[in-house]
């Protein structure tokens, strides 16, 4: 049942290991939800602010070396940069490296950075750690208390301030702005910190004097009610075990671990606004009536919870054992071994510390003579810290529409988050003879240069016993046009009639940079339509499978359509160039409208014999 219409695009894969890069794509960069903006403490007019007047008073903190550092040692800087800092914070690591860039060049110029870290939870050792894990030579301080924090009014991590000659601060905010909520840019637009620095050193008004800080809130010491009803060990911790540490644990992709209580209570007021403005944990589909296996929503007394814990001031209450975390696997995750298994290159691969990093594709081989049944397939990553995510497709040199890489050919896939199973007996897919296989790669840096090398593992099973084929098929449309600058543009595409037998298991919306919004709906033959799937608010950073808890039947003759929503503005931040006009590519800023399908295809008796 071939699902694309309209005209469709046809790819060429190069044969060279490395085959492209597709676009820079956004880094996963909700950093997993836990990026946010600060409001302003002074007033501004249409974003920016009028100059800022306070000075700073006169401070004495340790670094992490226990050296004591004072203001008073850099009187004879003309211009002092405060960094605010939080060890974990994803936007503090990738902005360390560019921090130490800044520091480097400005200090023959009299430029002097100093490092704050106000967080409870960041002890001695996580400073240390940071500082050399990212070769930071300015100092770096521990901010017992919060106390310069709070003087400082400052509320995220990071958050620099830029002091005059008489310690007058005369810049506040961030650094600059190329990573943000849900996205992040190939370079800055502007560099709010250099330019600030710059007027400063000319004797100039600095140009934009204050700007919203993004990033992590800072842990602050908080005062713990007496009555609280809510504690981490009754309730907190239970949630966090069922619902987030899949990927907040130690050696995952989520930026720290959140097992144990002390370092739960030092991002309290960071969890309440994630789970407030259902960014964590990810997940971006509405109640359509359909259950999915994969659903990772918090229940509403769970949100409930959690807002009245960090209100009460984030209490531990008395230690109880909680749920076990859960298993890591130590080999492959699957009923078995694997019966073939293919690494996307013969050496690790670089992950850079820091940028938007591209799709890397990878064509890998697989030597089959014989078409092979495929009962279970695991996608591992190699390194989870950077890879975000992974795609798998076939691609059949016989068959000229398997070529077309995104469209065809998907096989499986890698999710954070995402433990691998097998297919429900009886299905299972099919891998033609000579077939290879192209994996698409998602990194994420961290602010340290990293090597990853992932593997996908295959459990083969008898054809004769595979009553039904699985396979992905893609709605889509690749004959639009989204003008400039336009808020919402809509775009349909709609799959021939279904045949008889076929079930639905999975839905899986795909659209660039500039997808807004996306939907399934299901046209019976009476013509009544069912919606199956809606995602009001797409992110591009989030490759989502949606499995149904059971498969869904599909009277004969239905038809699936899907509709997706486009923002062109420029009040899309992920949007490249909203003055051009967009059409489909492969390229992240051209654009893709798909909507993937995976679905259970009877196989008659015949087929299953090896019947021609």
């Amino acid at each position: 049942m071939p699902m694309v219409t309209r005209r469709t695009m046809t790819s060429s894969v190069s044969g060279s290991p490395l085959l492209r890069f597709a676009a820079r794509a956004a880094i996963g960069i909700a950093f997993f939800g836990i990026v946010g903006s600060a409001s302003l403490a002074m007033a501004q007019s249409d974003g920016q602010a009028t100059e800022a007047s306070q000075k700073v008073k006169f401070f004495e903190l340790r670094d992490w070396r226990g050296k004591t550092v004072s203001l008073r040692d850099f009187d004879d800087k003309p211009v002092v940069v405060l960094a605010v800092l939080g060890t974990e914070c994803p936007l503090a690591k990738l902005y360390a490296p560019r921090l130490q860039e800044l520091a480097d060049a400005y200090a023959a110029r009299g430029v002097a950075f100093i490092g704050i870290a106000p967080n409870t939870h960041d002890s001695i050792t996580d400073l240390a750690a940071y500082a050399r894990r990212h070769d930071l030579r300015f100092p770096l301080l521990k901010d017992v208390g919060n106390r310069l924090a709070d003087e400082l009014e400052a509320v995220r991590t990071p958050e620099v301030y830029v002091l005059d000659a008489k310690r007058v601060i005369r810049y506040r905010g961030r650094i600059d702005d190329q990573y943000g909520i849900d996205y992040a840019r190939p370079r800055p637009r502007h560099t709010y910190l250099k330019d600030a620095i710059e007027a400063l050193l000319a004797n100039q008004p600095v140009p934009v004097p204050q700007t919203e800080s993004v990033g992590c809130h800072i842990g602050r010491v908080r005062q713990v009610r007496s009555d609280a009803d809510v504690t981490y060990y009754d309730d907190i911790g239970p949630i966090l075990r069922r619902r987030c540490v899949d990927c907040h644990r130690e050696g995952e992709i989520a930026p720290f671990p959140l097992t144990d209580p002390e370092e739960v209570a030092g991002w309290a007021d960071m969890i309440r606004e994630v789970v407030d403005q259902n960014r964590m944990p990810p997940w971006h589909a509405d109640d359509t009536g359909l259950s999915f296996a994969n659903d990772r929503r918090l229940r509403p007394e769970e949100k409930s919870l959690i807002r009245r814990w960090v209100a009460a001031g984030a209490p531990i209450g008395k230690p109880r054992p909680l749920p076990p975390l859960p298993p890591r696997p130590k080999g492959w995750n699957l009923p078995k071994a694997p019966d073939a298994v293919f690494a996307i290159a013969e050496e690790p691969v670089s992950v850079p510390a820091e940028g938007a990093v591209a799709y890397q594709y990878y064509r890998v081989p697989t030597g089959f003579t014989e078409e092979k049944w495929v009962s279970a397939i695991e996608v591992r990553p190699g390194n989870r810290a950077v890879v975000h995510h992974i795609l798998v497709f076939v691609f059949d040199p016989a068959d000229p529409k398997s070529q077309r890489i995104g469209i065809d050919g998907f096989l499986a896939a890698y999710v954070p988050g995402l433990r691998a199973r097998p297919f429900p007996e009886g299905m299972a897919r099919r891998i033609p003879p000579g077939a290879e296989l192209v994996f698409q790669m998602h990194y994420t840096p961290i602010g340290t240069p990293q090597k990853d090398l992932s593997h996908i593992g295959l459990v083969f099973t008898d054809p004769a016993t595979v009553r039904y084929e699985l396979e992905t098929h893609a709605v889509a449309r690749t004959d639009f046009r989204i003008p400039p600058r336009a808020p919402d543009v809509r775009v349909d595409a709609v799959s021939p009639r279904i045949p008889a037998g076929i079930q639905f298991l999975a839905f899986n919306p795909h659209m660039h940079l500039r997808g807004r919004s996306f939907r399934y709906e299901l046209e019976l033959p009476d013509g009544k339509r069912r919606r199956l799937l809606n995602i009001p608010y797409y992110d591009f950073n989030w490759q989502t499978d949606y499995w149904l808890e059971k498969p869904l039947h599909v009277p004969r003759g239905s038809r699936l359509h899907v509709e997706a929503h486009f923002d062109n503005s420029a009040d899309n931040p992920n949007n490249p160039a909203p003055e051009k006009w967009v059409r489909w590519g492969e390229q992240t800023w051209d654009e893709m409208m798909i909507g993937y399908v995976t679905l259970a295809r009877p196989r008659r008796a015949d087929q299953r014999r090896g019947v021609p």
